[in-house]
């Protein structure tokens, strides 16, 4: 019980932080995501696909952690393994991990998968909380054979409250009209580097070809400009820092509950 009065209370600084001042709504989607991404040595991605595919997603299951989605890039000139994990908590993301680790099948794998080297050389994580415009997160065939495109926003100090009205009362609606599929909206748990000045996102296109003229649409409607003139007008400047904006194409693997 205590764990779960200290989450809700997470969760409404969270939402104070990305501009929406009110606790949660009934059915508000407060679990712990964690975002990580892998990169494989040369000549190693298949096999980490392959020990996610046969084994460690299913060791993720048995110890309570929920496969949302996995990711490689359009262009993977890094090798990297985008994937998207769910938790009910924090705290409770912290037992499951524990566990998992600890569990000797999920040893023997990794000693097995490493007999000739790792195949991981770098690992990066975000804890992150859904925003309150964000769709509820599904898994299934989101994309209709599709591609994600994950965005990172970054504000300038004090504006992503601006940046979060303006998706809440007209961003979101506009990448519909655009032909944009919106499917998850996030931010940095509180504790996390740069959470106050982060908004990272994914949409869905048919292609890539799709997703160019979605935006290219997108910028020139009346609308668009109209709201971005006014809220930056606002705000007293731009609600994104320069080279603030980064997109990356994304593609299902074959394993992904998200597709």
């Amino acid at each position: 019980m205590i764990h779960r009065i200290g989450f809700l209370c997470l969760v409404v600084i969270a939402t104070v932080l990305s501009g929406c001042a009110t606790s949660p709504i009934p059915g508000f989607d407060t679990r712990c995501y964690e975002m990580r991404v892998y990169y494989a040595p040369p000549g190693k991605l298949d096999a980490l696909h392959a020990r996610f595919r046969d084994h460690t997603m299913k060791l993720f299951t048995k110890h309570g952690i929920e496969n949302i989605g996995y990711w490689v890039p359009v262009d993977n000139a890094e090798n990297k393994l985008v994937y998207l994990l769910a938790y009910p908590s924090r705290a409770a993301r912290d037992i499951s991990w524990k566990e998992f680790m600890a569990d000797p099948e999920w040893q023997a794998v990794q000693k097995q998968t490493e007999a000739d080297g790792k195949i991981v050389e770098k690992v990066e994580q975000t804890f992150l909380l859904t925003s309150d415009y964000s769709p509820w997160v599904k898994t299934g065939n989101v994309s209709k054979r599709g591609i994600f495109e994950l965005r990172t926003y970054t504000t300038p100090p004090g504006m992503l409250p601006n940046l979060n009205d303006r998706f809440r009362s007209h961003t979101l609606s506009l990448f519909k009209k655009h032909g944009m599929k919106n499917w998850a909206y996030f931010h940095p748990y509180p504790d996390e580097a740069n959470a106050a000045t982060t908004l990272i996102y994914f949409l869905t296109h048919d292609s890539q070809k799709a997703a160019k003229a979605s935006f290219d649409a997108f910028r020139k409607d009346p609308a668009w400009i109209a709201v971005r003139d006014a809220s930056e007008k606002k705000a007293g400047g731009s609600l994104t820092v320069k080279d603030g904006v980064k997109s990356q194409f994304l593609i299902p693997t074959d394993y992904s509950p998200t597709k």
